[in-house]
């Protein structure tokens, strides 16, 4: 197991197999969902399909969504991480690097979401050297934006995606390094 990030509370690793579980307690919930356009799912089998899925993009792309496991009691709490967008055209924007995270209700109003999210950026701009990060959001998505927002992320547009309006924000290196005094 390659563990990518660790923060004060957090790991951010792998995925793997044996997170289904934890994927199917997000992906069931209609809740968490809410402002991504998928329909919730019932079936452990569909979240095996969606994990390997994502370590297929750790091969091809060296790059691909964290489980995000909590230190104290080794919980997947959810998934986090960048993935490099280059099978689709989103905002009129191809081969990019989409900063994205997802947590088990639960565990909302935590904070876990700014400090993965922060720590993805540092992993980004520090050990990848990326020239920018990017992230989309539904609109309406009020406590995403914050996270995305605190992190140092701008919003540049709104555009409609998959006929719903989106914010669509990114941060240079160069910025994210001030504001982080590196």
């Amino acid at each position: 197991m390659k563990i990518f990030v660790e923060t004060e509370r957090l790991l951010l690793r792998e995925i793997l197999p044996s997170d289904a579980r934890a994927m199917l307690d997000l992906d069931s919930n209609p809740n968490v969902l809410q402002y991504t356009g998928i329909q919730p799912i019932n079936d452990l089998e569909e979240c095996k399909k969606t994990i390997r899925f994502i370590r297929d993009q750790y091969e091809r792309n060296g790059i691909g969504r964290w489980a995000v496991v909590l230190k104290d009691t080794m919980e997947c709490i959810g998934w986090a991480g960048l993935k490099f967008v280059d099978e689709m055209t989103i905002n009129g924007q191809r081969n990019f690097y989409d900063l994205g995270y997802r947590y088990i209700e639960k565990y909302w109003g935590n904070g876990y979401g700014y400090e993965a999210a922060n720590a993805i950026l540092h992993y980004g701009f520090g050990s990848l050297n990326l020239p920018k990060i990017s992230a989309f959001l539904d609109a309406r998505n009020k406590g995403s934006k914050r996270i995305l927002e605190k992190c140092g992320l701008q919003f540049i547009e709104s555009f409609e995606y998959e006929g719903v309006p989106h914010d669509w924000m990114e941060i240079q290196q160069k910025a994210f390094l001030q504001k982080a005094n590196l």
